[in-house]
């Protein structure tokens, strides 16, 4: 690659001391991360707005308080995105849709507004699917996998996945209902932290269904993720759902190693429908974890098969509760996935609901017994290789027509609320593989310390010749 690649698809880990010791201007790094958006993301299509004038204000403010020696951290000059969800005032925020095409917010998102205290440099907002479920509006692009542009992004977060993946950002912000920042980062070969629910504020940010939606960050490396996670996480009062402690040290003990943890794993779950070489290189991501000195211990999850479909009745009614200000008054103004999802949750009866609830609750419990052994477990984070696409099909694919299967490695831990991590374990025919490590909740920084150390030990992280 050349000097400028390596700039691009290098990790906040090794940017920050270099940016702290005025080897590299923030404002330098921020004109390159905008020429290569500009010459690469037309085809890509993973900014919904880029925000040139404002982000190189910042990286000027940036530079200048740390030449005066006022250094607020590691993101201090470091460029990111975020999904175009999170609320940044007097910027479009469209959340995927066109009824929200004019929306510009007088307020940043709490999420926004810590990562610019932390000194971060946003560069701009990135493009999702409709409502943050699985279709696109035809009003909105979509983005294409740096991969292969025939195949999957991976659900709602694309845009995150793709410019992350791609080197046009350093960080990006995603969102998980289903399995929104584990698709993308499976499909386009990143690492996504998805926090325990309440970890990170929700104010301000888009919702799909507020009792299953997580936000977090999307990167190359699990110290990066570390790293934006302990900036933005922690109590707001404008989120009462938030977690009443402040975020966890995350870096405190990344450096520990995997010896003496119990990691969980159910080879039914981690290989039955599973396409063989994602089973394979879960088996041996296991086995590598061993080897470092984890100690690995048969578990045996619950069926996930009936839980499954509740998951589209409790998402479909909320996700019509975050849309009654538009739905069905301006029914056709939403794209044909999205639409007919809210109409879904329209028929859904309240006893119905209630049933999904109750099941909800059945799960979580069936859960915590499974956690009380082990200290995670590690499984696939989707069932196959990222699937082959065309951009009709993401248009106008409608929910009768989704593969609900796919969710099985996902939307349990949402419904559980716990913390996932995301990490590249493999490739085949070009694509990435990932591994997927779920924690008990409150558990992210002793996932990291698992992340971490996995990825010391392998050699999966790659980079699109772009």
């Amino acid at each position: 690659m050349t000097d400028a690649a390596d700039l691009a698809y290098a990790t906040i880990e090794s940017l920050a001391p270099r940016i702290a010791s005025g080897e590299l201007s923030p404002v330098d790094l921020t004109e390159a991360q905008l020429a290569r958006i500009g010459a690469l993301d037309g085809p890509l299509k993973s900014y919904a707005t880029v925000m040139a004038d404002s982000a190189l204000a910042e990286a000027r403010q940036a530079a200048a308080e740390i030449a005066a020696g006022d250094l607020r951290g590691p993101l201090h000059g470091i460029p990111i995105a975020v999904k175009d969800l999170c609320y940044t005032a007097g910027v479009p925020t469209m959340g995927g849709t066109k009824v929200l095409e004019d929306f510009r917010p007088d307020f940043d998102s709490t999420v926004v507004s810590r990562l610019r205290d932390a000194g971060a440099v946003l560069l701009g907002k990135l493009n999702l699917t409709e409502g943050a479920m699985a279709g696109y509006n035809r009003a909105r692009q979509v983005p294409v996998n740096p991969w292969a542009a025939d195949r999957w992004t991976g659900v709602s977060s694309s845009g995150s996945g793709v410019a992350t993946a791609a080197g046009l950002c350093y960080a990006s912000l995603g969102s998980d209902t289903g399995g929104s920042i584990r698709g993308p980062s499976a499909s386009c070969g990143i690492v996504g932290l998805k926090p325990t629910w309440g970890r990170v504020s929700r104010y301000g940010v888009l919702d799909l269904a507020q009792s299953l939606d997580h936000v977090g960050p999307m990167c190359r490396s699990t110290w990066d993720c570390a790293v934006v996670l302990e900036a933005m996480a922690g109590s707001d009062p404008n989120d009462p759902t938030t977690l009443p402690e402040p975020a966890p040290a995350m870096l405190e003990r990344i450096d520990g190693g995997v010896a003496g943890l119990r990691i969980g794993f159910d080879e039914h779950y981690a290989s039955d429908d599973v396409a063989p070489e994602v089973a394979q290189a879960v088996a041996a991501s296991v086995e590598v974890l061993a080897g470092l000195g984890a100690e690995i211990v048969p578990v045996q999850l619950p069926d996930f098969g009936d839980y499954m479909a509740d998951w589209p009745t409790l998402c479909s009614v909320e996700a019509l509760h975050a849309h009654q200000a538009f739905y069905p008054e301006r029914a056709d103004d939403y794209g044909n996935w999205f639409g007919a999802w809210l109409a879904r949750g329209a028929q859904v009866t309240a006893v119905e609901y209630a049933d999904a609830c109750i099941r909800r609750e059945e799960l979580r419990g069936r859960l915590q017994r499974v956690f009380a052994e082990i200290d995670m477990l590690a499984c696939p984070a989707q069932q196959a290789l990222a699937h082959q696409v065309t951009e009709d099909m993401m248009y106008d694919d409608v929910p009768g027509e989704f593969n609900w299967g796919r969710l099985q490695y996902t939307a349990p831990w949402d419904m559980n609320r716990a913390p996932t991590l995301t990490l590249p374990n493999g490739w085949h025919d070009g694509l990435p593989i990932a591994l997927q490590l779920v924690g008990p909740l409150g558990s992210e920084a002793v996932l990291c310390r698992a992340g971490h150390a996995f990825e010391q030990a392998t050699d999966f992280m790659r980079h699109p010749a772009l």
